[in-house]
């Protein structure tokens, strides 16, 4: 598990993708965000990394259509990672 130094997102829960193919990276984006309704936690970071961007744009497209996302940005220190908003339930 990787350690974050920004003290605002340092406690939500984190999944990071590095080594993912696109496919399994949203398997688990599904999984996590799954997971996280169901123990009310609704921030959570992906560590998605810079690299080309294939990683990002595929989480990001997926995030865009899941009905349980109210928002998602990338991190204002790093854009290699992007900070996810869960609507409430």
């Amino acid at each position: 598990m990787r350690k974050i130094d920004d003290p605002f997102i340092a406690g939500f829960p984190l999944l990071d993708l590095h080594g993912e193919d696109r496919v399994g990276a949203i398997v688990k984006v599904k999984e996590l965000i799954s997971d996280s309704i169901k123990l009310k936690n609704y921030n959570l970071v992906l560590i998605h990394g810079k690299g080309t961007g294939v990683l990002k744009e595929a989480v990001h497209e997926y995030l865009k259509h899941d009905k349980r996302v109210l928002d998602y940005k990338l991190d204002n220190i790093n854009d290699g990672i992007t900070i996810v908003k869960l609507k409430e339930q």
